[in-house]
């Protein structure tokens, strides 16, 4: 039966419809399952399912497990989703240098970023949007927001091209790396906490540590300017911690340009900042070797922008 499975995987004709296929297939991938891929494949989780049945059925193999246990791919499923990976980025390459040769931007660009970034005045990020299509419009240009563990390893797969994320020493040296801006974090509570009325000067580093704390799942370090936390909630994404803190029984940190319109209308207040703040710097990262030139013309808009 696995000989007759990998002699269907020989002789699998590649179409636009098996493309199609495994193109979705990795999405489903990308967001570790099919309910959590629909909202970017656009697709029921019924069409979902019925596209994977369908690639199973021309590959004769079995790519994943789906059920109440959660999503979990199968060795076969891991060894097509790497060669997917290796197949889409090739062609997307053949398409970047295709157009390349015939003297203009072309194909795809998959650009990923984590949230919050609208309201950060440090970076024009839409204005750098407006200006790479004014110079490149003939690129489909794919945006994901995602948090930077998952901007990171996609980066790394593939399944980015150019990314902006908070900076990360363990980035491989076969990436360029650009430090763009710093962000501001600082703590925050809203109202109704027990913190909330309470004058700077006598909030102390213990009176912190006895408060639930809402972190984030990509700081793996608890200590944070000195102070150990009590993590009892965490979450990848800014608008989740602000979630989190509006619900008066968390605190946590912010950036300070995303929390000004909650402290202004009087729902969060700042906690101690002479010592609560830090900078959090951020950083652009694509390949290093044989980038292609819509990263690298995404990532000269967006330095232009940085103000």
């Amino acid at each position: 039966m696995r000989n007759r499975s990998r002699q269907r995987v020989l002789n699998l004709s590649l179409g636009d419809v098996e493309l199609r296929l495994l193109r979705v297939f990795a999405a489903i991938v990308h967001h570790n399952g099919f309910s959590a891929a629909q909202a970017a494949l656009g697709m029921t989780q019924q069409t979902i399912s019925t596209h994977m049945r369908h690639l199973e059925e021309r590959l004769g193999l079995r790519l994943c497990e789906r059920g109440r246990s959660g999503f979990l791919l199968t060795e076969e499923g891991r060894q097509v989703h790497a060669a997917t990976l290796d197949l889409l980025g090739s062609i997307e390459q053949f398409q970047g240098r295709l157009g390349e040769a015939q003297g203009e931007l072309s194909g795809s660009l998959k650009f990923g970023t984590v949230d919050a970034m609208m309201t950060n005045r440090a970076l024009n990020l839409q204005g750098a949007l407006g200006e790479f299509h004014r110079v490149a419009p003939r690129v489909r240009l794919e945006i994901d927001v995602a948090a930077p563990q998952v901007l990171y390893q996609g980066l790394l797969d593939g399944a980015y091209q150019i990314v902006l994320m908070p900076w990360m020493s363990s980035l491989p040296s076969h990436f360029r790396s650009q430090t763009i801006f710093s962000e501001v974090q600082k703590l925050y509570c809203a109202k109704g906490h027990p913190l909330f009325d309470i004058p700077d000067e006598r909030i102390t580093d213990a009176r912190l540590k006895a408060q639930p704390f809402a972190g984030r799942t990509y700081m793996t370090d608890e200590t944070i300017c000195g102070v150990t936390f009590s993590w009892s909630a965490a979450t990848p994404h800014m608008e989740g911690t602000l979630l989190l803190l509006l619900s008066g029984v968390y605190i946590g940190f912010l950036p300070d340009h995303y929390a000004e319109e909650f402290v202004n209308k009087g729902q969060l207040r700042v906690l101690a900042p002479a010592r609560m703040t830090f900078e959090d710097p951020f950083h652009i990262a694509y390949p290093r070797e044989r980038p292609s030139r819509a990263a690298e013309a995404l990532a000269r808009a967006i330095v232009a922008g940085v103000r």
